[in-house]
């Protein structure tokens, strides 16, 4: 359900939680944005790359250590952010009026628990 959503922003699934994961203004390190999102950098490198060309972040040569990469939101992604943001609360409250939330709950909780263990397993 939230791929398509995300589909509909122009996004694929996990840019998302890397857009939210950057601070308007400020610049982060692939490296620290794969430890923060818990993948590898060239995970994390890929997404960027249809992000840079989507005009949503941009990457920089850290200005302390040139072998370094950082990356910046552009004022789109700031936009983008925000999109997100309203995405995410949209299909919390569709969950919420779901009628056995609990039920629901339980079973994705189980669910991100098996994709997760699957995800650890091909890192």
């Amino acid at each position: 359900m939230m791929g398509l959503k995300l589909a509909e922003l122009g996004l694929h699934v996990g840019q998302d939680e890397l857009l939210l994961a950057l601070v308007p203004e400020a610049t982060v390190s692939v490296s620290r944005l794969a430890e923060t999102l818990a993948v590898r950098p060239s995970t994390v490198s890929k997404m960027l790359d249809r992000l840079v060309i989507a005009g949503l972040v941009e990457r920089a040569e850290d200005s302390r250590d040139a072998r370094r990469t950082v990356v910046r939101m552009t004022s789109s992604g700031v936009e983008m952010q925000g999109r997100i943001r309203e995405l995410w609360q949209g299909v919390e409250n569709e969950l919420e009026d779901l009628p056995d939330r609990r039920v629901v709950t339980h079973s994705l909780q189980g669910l991100q628990q098996v994709l997760s263990a699957k995800l650890r397993r091909l890192r």
